[in-house]
């Protein structure tokens, strides 16, 4: 593969992807030394999540296809014939496009689907935040784009030496940290007006006084692997939040099987208690949820937000359930089963405990300049070879 203007592709499919990918689309633009194709589908082009690419606050960016994969259910079933239509739907893509370098991102099942369609068309495929261990399907499904990736940009240590020791070529493993981190470390992060102003405009409910350490956030999505648990989960967790009475910002759930019945409890929780102190977001970008994370007084749920962004910022996390089972954390983060009276306990604690020391432990702010350079620089041979 030349060097010489490479054709590298970046697929959008998720609310969290631009996030995750803004700062290395920055990188690669500001080079001028390859022609970069963005891919949009999945959530990031419906309305029901929030169209996040169509957010005024979102950097306009210049997209050649929009895809649709999503069968609507969220179940199972629907989810299998979602990755499926994903991989005919991005195959598609890719022989219009005809790109040398597809990147994917972290563990959804539609990223899985882009490797395999990347793989049999013989496109090189590189992997951002592989080699992590969590809950759910998830970790299944980055192992295994893992094993199908030719260059591997993990967020952690410990997420490198354990792509090595699957087997990948020590060579093909950068060790780059967590993209969305160079966002944070850009933004100006004191600053909540902005926020303010979108819920005039945006999202459902009263706009919510958000006085800093005062509020919290709730985003809790669906666990596939418990998917008939889902509903009963968030139930817990929406009782947790109108005892609590605190002012809250809660985000919608992603399109993973079982989001109909985090959503149902939502609806419920909206509809029957009509509580005055939450505001719902469909999704929120990272210029908003950026200065919106740091000001909190706590983060409640399963997204790995809590996880990773929240451990960079010093907030305080309480991380419900299995999902994040096995990820690297902070000391910022405490761990509970989905209980109300757990669930109460820690927020109380993690309140009255206030902001923790800033951690690094998924990188300080430069991943996407490191991965932007590797990409433009690296030679890649199409066929893998297992290294033990």
């Amino acid at each position: 593969m030349s060097k010489e203007r490479k054709k590298i592709c970046i697929v959008l499919t998720a609310r969290g992807n631009y996030a995750k990918m803004k700062s290395v689309i920055s990188a690669l633009d500001a080079t001028n030394q390859c022609e970069l194709t963005i891919l949009v589908g999945g959530s990031v082009v419906l309305d029901r999540y929030g169209k996040l690419l169509d957010d005024p606050n979102v950097d306009p960016l210049v997209i050649q296809h929009k895809i649709h994969f999503l069968v609507e259910g969220e179940t199972p079933l629907t989810m299998a014939k979602s990755a499926g239509l994903a991989v005919s739907e991005f195959a598609t893509a890719f022989e219009n496009t005809k790109p040398d370098i597809i990147l994917v991102i972290a563990d959804r099942y539609e990223s899985l689907a882009i490797a395999m369609a990347a793989t049999y068309m013989n496109i090189a495929v590189a992997h951002v935040e592989g080699g992590e261990i969590s809950g759910s399907i998830d970790e299944s499904i980055r192992h295994a784009i893992t094993k199908l990736a030719h260059l591997h940009f993990p967020a952690t240590k410990d997420a490198a030496e354990r792509i090595i020791r699957m087997g990948e070529e020590p060579d093909s493993v950068f060790c780059v940290g967590s993209t969305s981190i160079d966002v944070l470390a850009d933004l100006d992060l004191s600053n909540l007006s902005a926020i303010h102003d979108y819920q005039k405009t945006h999202g459902v409910g009263p706009a919510i006084p958000l006085v800093s350490g005062k509020y919290l956030i709730v985003a809790q999505h669906p666990v596939t692997t418990e998917y008939e648990q889902n509903y009963r989960n968030v139930q817990e967790i929406a009782s947790t939040i109108s005892e609590l009475q605190l002012p809250t910002i809660w985000l919608w759930p992603n399109m993973d099987a079982g989001s109909d019945g985090v959503s149902k409890a939502i609806r419920e929780l909206r509809e029957n208690m009509r509580p005055d102190h939450i505001h719902f977001f469909k999704s929120l970008p990272i210029e908003l949820f950026g200065p919106l994370m740091k000001n909190a007084g706590c983060i409640v749920g399963n997204s790995s937000s809590g996880i990773r962004e929240a451990s960079f910022l010093g907030l305080p996390s309480v991380n419900v359930g299995s999902r994040q089972n096995g990820r690297e954390r902070g000391e910022n983060v405490i761990d509970v089963a989905c209980e109300k009276r757990v669930i109460r306990q820690a927020i109380s604690k993690q309140l009255e405990h206030g902001h923790y020391r800033p951690a690094t432990i998924y990188g300080d702010g430069a991943a996407g300049t490191a991965i932007a350079r590797t990409l433009l620089d690296a030679e890649i041979t199409q066929q893998k070879t297992v290294t033990y």
